[in-house]
């Protein structure tokens, strides 16, 4: 009985995160990007999953990613933690981004997709992908009693939580393909938060 309530639980807050008021679809892309702790994430790929979803803006939907005119789902590991993007942060080309919104990876409990949640990042993880720079958010939620590592920052998730930071770097290297993506170092919390300043539209 509870495992039945607990499921339409889920399934009520998916469709309430999806649904503004009257019904009104969200725009994912406008929302704030900070919050009171921190800021917020739109969840695309909830950790555990190897379905490529992203958020398609113009359709306002979210989609599994087409490669070859097939879904794309990740020959590899599922994701190990929650993926999305920071609403409101746009990486300009012109001033050396991608284009998109800034990634974010929430450490945690599966989230359903479309789930807007406040978290606190703990960190960067810098990447190079195929050349470009490519800078994934690592972020916990904001709320403790959502938490599965109790991490204060940067520090504790290097010193405690070591092991998952590892887990966490080696899958990015190599969950698109060894060669794909180079290693280019961790940074903070407060680097993180700058960088996020600085990409905030």
């Amino acid at each position: 009985m509870q495992i039945w309530s607990t499921c339409f639980m889920i399934i009520i807050l998916t469709l309430a995160g999806c649904q503004g008021k009257q019904g009104q679809r969200i725009d994912y892309e406008t929302l704030a990007a900070r919050t009171e702790r921190g800021v917020n994430a739109v969840i695309e790929i909830p950790a555990g999953t190897n379905h490529k979803i992203e958020y398609d803006k113009d359709k306002g939907i979210f989609i599994n990613d087409q490669k070859d005119g097939k879904d794309r789902i990740i020959d590899f590991l599922p994701y190990p933690g929650n993926y999305g993007f920071i609403p409101s942060t746009f990486m300009s080309p012109e001033k050396g981004g991608d284009g998109d919104a800034l990634d974010i990876l929430v450490l945690g409990e599966s989230l359903p997709t479309g789930t807007v949640i406040e978290v606190t990042p703990i960190g960067a993880l810098l990447l190079l992908d195929e050349g470009e720079v490519d800078t994934k958010i690592i972020a916990i939620p904001s709320d403790t009693s959502l938490q599965v590592m109790p991490i204060k920052g940067y520090r504790d998730f290097s010193i405690q939580y070591d092991g998952a930071k590892h887990i966490v770097e080696s899958w990015f290297l190599y969950y698109d393909g060894l060669g794909t993506n180079q290693f280019n170092g961790w940074r903070d919390e407060a680097y993180a938060m700058e960088l996020i300043e600085r990409w905030i539209r």
